[in-house]
């Protein structure tokens, strides 16, 4: 490794206590946020505004480094208000980093874009609804909305959010999991009959071997470094296949281990840790299977295959006709490494695999894990304790998101349910994805935007591109905590919307209200929030939702059967959002799986949604789990059939190589908090680019010199960015890494997964040149 570049040695540790500290202190709420972190996952406390990985709910801590950053970073002192929108024009705002705008603090107020003046200006709650409604009210279409949602948002919220816009007549529901696990819930549906993981936590206590694709824990899900920890400690055998050499995955201190934290001892997690190709995991998977088809047929669980399984002949051709030349090529590993990680998984009793979005963000993303989910079926490695599938999801209620309906896809079961408790036709044509939407919007098929969180401007493909979609829009609505970027895609009007945190105090009018959310497991819990909100004229998600649908259906007539005895009565929104037990009373009766969702939440731990395959039923059209044949693919790249066809399409003579996106260390989501990354010895700034020396060499480029690089496409249009300092890396020759979002502007937003519409961040074609331009990384603030 370079001199330059100072790795630790492990992750966690004493390095992670100092981080928390320091990012509760710059919170500006010290007393306040510190009293947070000790009610952080428990029982009586509030859900983490970070990831979704399940809660231990045993020991005093439940937090970990990156969930106290997302703490302090909601919970902070300081304020954006009428004043600071007074001296900041939007242009102004446009020229500011995604960290400058979020670091000046929470939204206080509501505020509505002036295009005369090019500001914000205060607006009253009651005007902004109005001027929601009346818009919605004159559209011809109700497709011509879309109704975006963040993973951030409670299952109440979401609920809520999704009856409106079904209501109100579209299914156009774009969500951040159409760019970060879509493909996961496409393979799994495919495969098993449902898409969500097989696996609760306690499973992690049981398995001899756990596999981990492309996921990178220690800075997206630090809270899995404890079950992993705790596994590799008991013997499990972790094998890790990553694209890049992460350090948490090969040594991490636990920092309530007294003897990690204070001294450099550390747990080995790692047993066997595989650097494959960028789209290569699919050609290492079916390796593994190649291998125990041809040579370890004793392992093959052929009673389970059998009894629960379909189209396995197909598959064991397809394997077959695999050489072992194309999964070597493909994958970038040798046979013999992966005969090794074929070897550890079929002589373990237990297996579960672990997934992120170093398998979701390709081409054939669903492919991929559809190759994981054959291995687990050849082996009879799900339906068993210890065993199964676990892809583990981003923010932190994104699968409940999914769960409550926000879905541009209902199945028609779904839909069915509400029509018959509501006494209505809900929509049934498919809307639009995020893709989708934001081409709508693009071409002004779609007039306005209504954002329930997120940061979509910052967070999807094609940055040119996507900023003149929101710039397109008559009316764009950010339901928002903090300000950020895409406040800041505005043209004729819109609206800023400020809304209560998770850690915040929600009192309606029957009282302090819950919410609930569910995790990557499938446990629903409650959450309650216990600061002062930062603003009095901030209002929780619902609230804001709740008088959203007030206002545009007060001159409507939607009719609901309030009970069961069919008594019909208009949707009284407001009363919903005084109490949100009423929300969960109509959950219980429309959704499955939450009878007495009142009285469960109640639990300590709250309840088990349960699931399908876990349980050896399998919901799919031959109800069976289904094997999947499918060959290699001839090219892990979107934008081409060959890689000939590829190069063809260059800009310069220099060769390609392939872009992955990824997060730094100080960053979750689109969310900066600041501008290190600590595990990769990054330090003070983002325009880095990862590369292999040798590549480097080839290219006559140096390290740490600026570089410019230009995706490859075949629309004729250039996607460029400028300014990033070369750092060595150990990632395989041919592939490079940098951050996102200061990659986006370079992934077409026609790049997409097959069947997920996935954008393909992590398999870029890019060229690389010596920078035109000299970029100054921005210091922290």
């Amino acid at each position: 490794m370079p001199n330059h570049i100072q790795k630790p040695s492990k992750a966690g540790g004493f390095p992670s206590i100092q981080a928390t500290l320091s990012h509760v202190l710059r919170s500006q709420r010290t007393k306040q946020n510190l009293k947070n972190l000790l009610r952080v996952n428990q029982t009586d406390g509030f859900d983490c505004p970070g990831c979704a990985w399940g809660d231990n709910k045993q020991g005093a801590f439940q937090f970990c480094e990156n969930g106290a950053k997302a703490v302090a970073w909601e919970s902070t002192g300081k304020g954006v208000g009428s004043e600071f929108f007074a001296e900041h024009s939007v242009r102004q705002l446009a020229k500011q980093t995604d960290y400058w705008l979020e670091y000046q603090g929470r939204l206080t107020e509501p505020m509505r874009y002036n295009a005369i003046t090019d500001h914000y200006e205060p607006v009253s709650w009651n005007d902004a609804f109005s001027i929601i409604a009346d818009k919605l009210n004159s559209l011809s279409s109700p497709n011509q909305v879309e109704f975006y949602t963040s993973g951030r948002a409670s299952n109440e919220a979401s609920y809520l959010y999704q009856l409106f816009g079904r209501l109100y007549g579209t299914n156009n529901f774009p969500d951040c999991s159409n760019m970060c696990h879509e493909a996961s819930g496409v393979a799994l549906i495919k495969a098993i009959g449902i898409g969500k993981g097989t696996v609760v936590l306690n499973d992690f206590d049981d398995a001899e071997a756990i596999f981990v694709f492309g996921q990178n824990p220690g800075t997206n899900h630090p809270r899995m470094m404890n079950a992993l920890r705790k596994a590799a400690k008991h013997g499990c055998k972790i094998v890790t296949f990553n694209n890049l050499k992460e350090v948490a995955l090969e040594k991490f201190a636990s920092p309530q281990s007294p003897i990690e934290l204070l001294t450099p001892a550390a747990t080995n997690i790692s047993h066997q840790y595989l650097t494959p190709k960028l789209g290569g995991d699919m050609a290492a998977v079916r390796g593994m299977t190649k291998y125990i088809i041809e040579q370890r047929q004793d392992k093959i669980d052929h009673e389970f295959i059998e009894q629960h399984s379909a189209f396995f002949e197909e598959y064991q051709h397809s394997v077959k006709q695999t050489s072992w030349q194309q999964i070597e090529l493909q994958s970038g590993l040798t046979k013999a490494d992966i005969i090794k990680a074929a070897t550890i998984f079929s002589d373990s009793k237990t297996v579960i695999s672990c997934w992120a979005m170093g398998l979701t963000q390709h081409k054939h993303s669903v492919d991929i894990i559809r190759e994981v989910v054959n291995l687990h079926l050849l082996c009879g490695q799900i339906g068993k304790k210890g065993a199964g599938l676990c892809p583990v999801r981003g923010h932190s209620n994104v699968q409940g998101n999914r769960t409550m309906g926000i879905n541009e896809k209902p199945s028609a079961e779904f839909i069915a349910h509400f029509d018959n408790f509501l006494g209505t036709r809900l929509p049934r044509q498919a809307g639009h994805n995020v893709v989708d939407a934001l081409k709508a919007l693009k071409s002004k098929d779609s007039k306005v935007l209504i954002c329930l969180g997120g940061n979509l401007a910052a967070a999807a493909p094609d940055t040119d591109f996507t900023y003149q979609a929101i710039r397109n829009t008559e009316l764009n609505v950010q339901i928002s905590t903090k300000l950020n970027r895409s406040h800041l895609q505005v043209t004729q009007d819109g609206l800023i919307l400020p809304c209560l945190g998770r850690t915040e105090l929600d009192i309606q009018r029957c009282g302090i209200q819950k919410i609930t959310v569910e995790d990557t497991f499938s446990m629903v819990h409650a959450s309650t929030g216990m600061t002062e909100p930062v603003s009095e004229l901030c209002l929780s998600e619902i609230d804001i939702v709740a008088q959203m649908a007030n206002a545009t259906f007060q001159h409507r007539r939607f009719r609901l059967r309030a009970d069961t005895q069919q008594t019909s009565t208009k949707i009284d929104w407001l009363a919903l959002r005084d109490d949100y037990g009423l929300i969960r009373q109509l959950i219980q009766n429309t959704i499955n799986g939450f009878e007495y969702f009142n009285q469960r939440i109640e639990q300590p731990a709250g309840f088990y949604l349960g699931n399908s395959a876990a349980n050896l039923v399998w919901n799919t059209n031959t109800k069976r789990a289904e094997f999947n044949p499918s060959r290699l693919p001839d090219s892990v790249v979107a934008d081409c059939s060959s890689y000939a066809q590829l190069h063809d399409a260059r800009p310069t003579q220099q060769p390609i190589l392939l872009l992955q996106s990824l997060r730094s260390h100080d960053q979750y989501n689109t969310t900066i908090y600041g501008m290190d990354d600590r595990y990769r010895g990054i330090k003070g700034k983002r325009n880095v680019l990862f590369i292999n020396p040798q590549d480097a060499k080839k290219l006559n480029l140096v390290e740490a010199q600026l570089v410019d690089l230009q995706s490859v496409a075949n629309d004729n249009v250039v996607r460029k960015v400028f300014g990033f300092s070369l750092v060595f890396y150990d990632i395989p020759q041919g592939n490079i890494a940098a951050y996102y979002p200061e990659t986006n502007p370079l992934v077409s937003i026609n790049s997409v997964g097959i069947d997920s519409y996935t954008p393909t961040s992590k398999s870029i074609p890019v060229v690389i040149t010596a920078s035109t331009k000299q970029v100054i990384n921005v210091a922290q603030v």
